[in-house]
């Protein structure tokens, strides 16, 4: 899965250019990324940018909260966003998409206390923005009329207490302090090339109905999805960016294929050329029998959710609790490249970044993979018309591909024991000791060219997804607004005993003078 063209442009971007901190052409004027040859095509990307941390591991720290905050602030820290977005933005130099699919396009803020607003401490859209700006390839979110095609998704607030964490390298040059309330918010965001802008027809958002409830009431998470129509080779195209549930109950339905069934209904009124992209959350192997291989710990079958047949193949998948066979069997062509490939899996670093994951490392060996992916969870599918004309695998090649040194223990320790294991299994000849190596991101990316010139012709408005409800708020949002609320009646008692105790020591005051005060005669 090498990327000549992608390798080459990197390279070149490296040599002449200094990285991305000073690009250009000669004359001073950025340089642009080409339009594509064939006007009757749209290139798109899919990239999942990674929130910095483990939310698996954090959520194995509650009910302890302090402790799970304190966690995914370190390895945020230690995955440093500042360190990897260049190379996420020189992807996209060498890729050249027209549309670019984000999720986990992460906000993180944090305040010194509670009567402070929240600062924004990494902001990866913006950030990611401004990297693919510097290499000279300009990108915007898809806008129109104001309405902006960024969907936010489910957040964990910054909650005075529970979620103070410590980082005085961070705090003290911002707050003044060592510690920190700090939250974030995740959300799917749909970016276009600057010069495609104004042929943005529509943008919108929408949600899922269906939330998985970490703990019921207490923490629930929110899913939607991010939408634009774009007038392409003189019709409609509509681009579609989503990040499905990850999290399963271990006896009922999978929540990705029951928000996919949400997807395909609230799509079902389109009729324009239509391309989905994102990451599902969903191998085609899932669920997989009990007790069979299943090294990213996918959901399993049970008695609502039957495995999938065996041999499994791309045409007799079963769609019950599948997402993406739930998007086959509404009609829509997997993209590519071949899902059923262990060479094209998209997911199975490390947390930290720091290549493979080595528990995971041994089974996707053993499955074909020699840069520890295990899982294929990242998806582009067409229907109505947009058609695949090719499919890669971007960003999965460890350690000799796109990557960044990094140097927190765990990073160091991580590398060290993946690059032994391929090292014994004849991948490497030899192995990385006293360094971290790490990858931009924990997945991979899909790129893929559509061909789109067979839609109907003319430019056609398309009706609007649907617009379901974002205003839902679980306990640990109650509990700001209760712990906001509760602080302003402690600022307006204070400032009523202040104000009511000034009154008595004027009216005493006055009382004195007027006793002291000479009577008239």
């Amino acid at each position: 899965m090498r990327n000549t063209r992608w390798t080459q442009a990197l390279a070149a971007l490296a040599a002449g250019a200094a990285g991305l901190l000073a690009p250009g052409t000669a004359s001073g004027a950025p340089a642009t990324v080409p339009a594509q040859d064939d006007p009757g095509t749209l290139t798109v990307m899919s990239r999942n940018l990674y929130l910095g941390a483990d939310v698996g591991v954090a959520l194995e720290l509650l009910p302890d909260l302090p402790g799970a905050a304190q966690f995914m602030w370190d390895q945020v820290a230690a995955t440093d966003f500042d360190s990897r977005v260049g190379l996420l933005a020189a992807e996209a130099v060498a890729a050249q998409p027209d549309v670019i699919s984000l999720q986990e396009a992460t906000t993180w803020q944090c305040r010194p206390s509670p009567w402070r607003s929240p600062e924004v401490v990494y902001d990866f859209t913006a950030q990611f923005l401004d990297a693919l700006e510097a290499s000279g390839a300009r990108y915007v979110v898809a806008e129109k009329d104001g309405t902006r095609a960024l969907n936010p998704g489910y957040e964990i607030p910054a909650v005075p207490l529970l979620s103070e964490v410590e980082d005085p390298d961070t705090f003290q040059p911002r707050f003044g302090t060592d510690t920190a309330d700090c939250g974030f918010v995740i959300s799917d965001a749909l970016l276009v090339r600057a010069d495609l802008a104004d042929d943005v027809l529509a943008a919108g958002t929408s949600e899922y109905e269906h939330r998985y409830a970490v703990v019921p009431v207490v923490f629930t998470i929110d899913r939607g999805y991010a939408w634009a129509d774009l007038a392409v080779a003189g019709t409609t195209v509509r681009v579609v960016t989503t990040h499905l549930e990850s999290l399963f109950p271990t006896n009922a339905e999978v929540p990705s294929a029951i928000q996919a069934r949400q997807l395909v209904e609230d799509l079902s009124s389109t009729t324009a050329p239509l391309i989905v992209l994102g990451d599902f959350n969903a191998d085609p192997r899932d669920p997989r029998p009990v007790g069979a291989e299943n090294p990213g710990g996918q959901p399993e079958a049970n008695e609502a959710c039957p495995a999938q047949p065996e041999p499994l193949t791309t045409s007799n998948g079963d769609a019950t609790c599948n997402a993406f066979w739930t998007m086959l069997d509404a009609g829509f062509t997997d993209a590519g490249p071949d899902p059923l490939d262990p060479a094209n899996n998209t997911w199975g670093a490390a947390g930290n970044l720091a290549g493979p994951d080595p528990e995971r490392l041994p089974d996707a060996l053993a499955q074909g993979n020699d840069y520890g992916f295990t899982d294929r969870l990242d998806h582009i599918f067409l229907r109505n018309g947009a058609m695949p004309v090719s499919a890669e695998i971007i960003g999965n090649l460890w350690p000799d591909g796109d990557t960044w040194p990094c140097d927190d223990p765990t990073q160091v320790r991580t590398t060290e024991e993946s690059s032994a294991i391929l090292v014994e299994a004849g991948v490497l000849e030899a192995p990385i000791t006293g360094e971290g190596v790490c990858l931009p991101t924990d997945h991979a990316g899909v790129v893929a060219e559509i061909d789109v010139s067979a839609g109907p012709a003319g430019v056609v408005a398309q009706p609007a997804p649907p617009s379901h409800s974002s205003f839902r708020l679980n306990l640990l949002q109650w509990l700001m607004i209760i712990v906001g609320v509760l602080l302003l009646i402690l600022v307006l008692l204070i400032w009523g005993i202040y104000r009511l105790t000034t009154r008595r020591r004027r009216r005493r005051r006055r009382e004195a003078a007027e006793a002291t005060a000479p009577t008239a005669t």
